[in-house]
């Protein structure tokens, strides 16, 4: 995601920018370059070029901030009834294991909400809310490390065959060995 602070810019961010551009739009008035001005106020020269353009064509109210460009699908009392659903467990909502995965959220929001999200959509809007990907703080109760040391010793080895037999030769599969 673009903002890791949690989905876009600050308030104080917002305003900062938009001062920017109301800067630059006093230094269109005065036809200054838009190299001159990137350099002085350290944005790029592309950006300059988009908000000379739109100075151009709605002059310096146009520069001012739009706000968000959508607003959220789910409103905070949503997310934080959504929140409580995996307290609940992936059981109470069908699953045989115990699983949390994007696919699943996605398909509780959809039952609870009628909301359809795209996987990306239910990641974003996780991250956008604080939420981070999590790996088990411990190892399943049925994993048997007996039984694992001896697959990687035994069966592993079998089942990564080489590619080519380890025999002395040309390596060019063309050409055979040269005397």
């Amino acid at each position: 995601m673009r903002y890791p602070q949690g989905g876009g810019l600050t308030a104080e961010r917002q305003q900062f920018r938009e001062g920017l551009r109301l800067q630059t739009a006093e230094r269109f008035a005065l036809s200054e370059a838009s190299a001159a001005i990137a350099k002085n106020l350290r944005v790029s020269v592309r950006s300059v070029q988009r908000w000379r353009q739109t100075w151009k064509e709605g002059g310096p109210r146009a520069l001012e901030s739009q706000g968000p460009a959508s607003l959220p699908r789910l409103c905070q009392k949503q997310f934080t009834q959504l929140e409580a659903e995996p307290a609940k467990g992936p059981a109470a909502h069908g699953w045989e294991d115990q699983r949390w995965t994007l696919a699943r959220i996605k398909t509780v929001i959809g039952r609870r909400f009628h909301l359809t999200y795209t996987i990306q959509g239910v990641r974003k809007l996780l991250v956008r809310n604080g939420w981070s990907c999590q790996v088990p703080a411990r190892r399943a109760t049925e994993r048997n490390d007996e039984a694992v040391t001896g697959w990687a010793r035994e069966v592993r080895p079998c089942a990564e065959d080489s590619r080519r037999p380890v025999e002395p030769g040309s390596p060019s599969r063309t050409k055979p060995d040269s005397p």
